[in-house]
């Protein structure tokens, strides 16, 4: 019988569903509407046969993010999303059997990556307050710790950790010689980063992608940023041609629109505090975010609202399990997807009388 790794072979995979393009997707996170029609023009009118022909060179798309935030170009890679950054980076840190230490609930591939890497996904849970307990996380800490994961802002909770806890925290991690990985998917959401960390403690590793507020889930870009010593690491172990051209390309186009980056936080902001104030004002109770998506109670059952949405050509995430047990999660977009959203839902999520 031909060798299949244990670990691979006994871990059971969820996919996203498809065929979600003719809905109004409001269950994974997205821009429902994406990058404006002019920057897909560009994009567009920079595809040449000859571009298409060559392979990728990521350095001058590194540079040019190491610029946008302020870091040396070697602090960077580049990977093909941020789910390949957290396989790199677990894969590079941790040992087989050792501890991965999470809050639950948290982003799932945290729990795959153990599992397909023979390695001990350990979770400290939310309290009754819905509130993350830095201590316990501490404590929860040993010397099999080899990774720390927080994700800030987290999915799905929609929260951050505060400057202070996370000092605390990288700490105390040090202490045990782990690695602090930082998960700043929806950090333009957000006044709060932790950017700042990387370059005072040598044990932070900060990822982030552009398929959030940069709009570009669909080409898979995602960004690692440490010390030189850690990248170079993570660097060893990516395939040599790890994000592919067109990727690269969208990327550079992005960053090099002016005022774009901000434009795009703006739209999904603006949408999502005008969808909190129409739920708070109708009765929903809320559950507060700084990303760009929100829970809320239904008045319903949600496992049954998600499918009537789905009747009405609109996808949205329930929970089954968990603190968020019975909420709706939504990501958010312009206004005028969230009136569209609101007014779906004042028809469909009517308790029967």
């Amino acid at each position: 019988m031909y060798y299949v790794s244990d670990w691979i072979k006994n871990t059971e995979r969820i996919f996203p569903n498809q065929g979600r393009a003719e809905f109004l997707r409001l269950d994974m996170n997205e821009n429902p509407e994406g990058l404006p029609q002019d920057v897909v023009d560009t994009i567009k009118e920079a595809v040449t046969p000859e571009f298409l022909a060559t392979y990728p060179e990521p350095d001058r798309l590194r540079d040019k993010y190491a610029s946008f935030i302020g870091v040396h170009p070697d602090q960077i890679t580049l990977t093909n999303g941020s789910d390949n950054a957290l396989r790199y980076i677990l894969q590079t840190f941790a040992q087989p059997g050792h501890d991965v230490l999470t809050v639950t609930p948290t982003f799932e591939m945290y729990m795959v990556n153990c599992w397909l890497l023979g390695l001990n996904h350990k979770t400290v849970p939310y309290g009754v307050d819905h509130k993350v307990d830095i201590n316990a996380v501490i404590e929860a800490m040993t010397d099999d710790t080899d990774i720390v994961a927080l994700v800030n802002p987290n999915n799905p909770m929609g929260d951050c950790y505060s400057e202070t806890d996370a000092r605390k925290l990288i700490k105390a991690a040090a202490s045990h010689n782990a690695i602090v990985l930082v998960d700043e998917a929806y950090h333009y959401f957000t006044k709060n980063t932790l950017l700042g960390l990387v370059n005072e403690y040598d044990n932070v590793i900060l990822t982030r992608t552009f398929s959030k507020c940069f709009s570009l889930a669909g080409v898979r870009l995602g960004v690692v940023i440490s010390n030189p010593t850690l990248i170079h690491y993570i660097d060893n172990l990516r395939v040599t041609f790890e994000v592919n051209t067109f990727a690269l390309m969208c990327g550079e186009i992005v960053l090099d629109t002016p005022g774009l980056v901000e434009q795009l936080a703006q739209i999904q902001i603006e949408g999502r505090d005008f969808i909190v104030r129409q739920l708070e004002q109708h009765g929903y109770e809320v559950y507060p975010s700084e990303t760009n998506f929100i829970s809320f109670k239904p008045k319903t059952q949600s496992s049954t609202l998600a499918k009537k949405f789905e009747e009405h050509r609109i996808l949205v995430k329930s929970f089954s399990s968990g603190p968020l047990e019975g909420w709706i999660r939504i990501n958010t977009g312009s206004v005028k997807v969230m009136r569209q959203f609101f007014d779906c839902l004042c028809e469909i999520d009517v308790p029967e009388s």
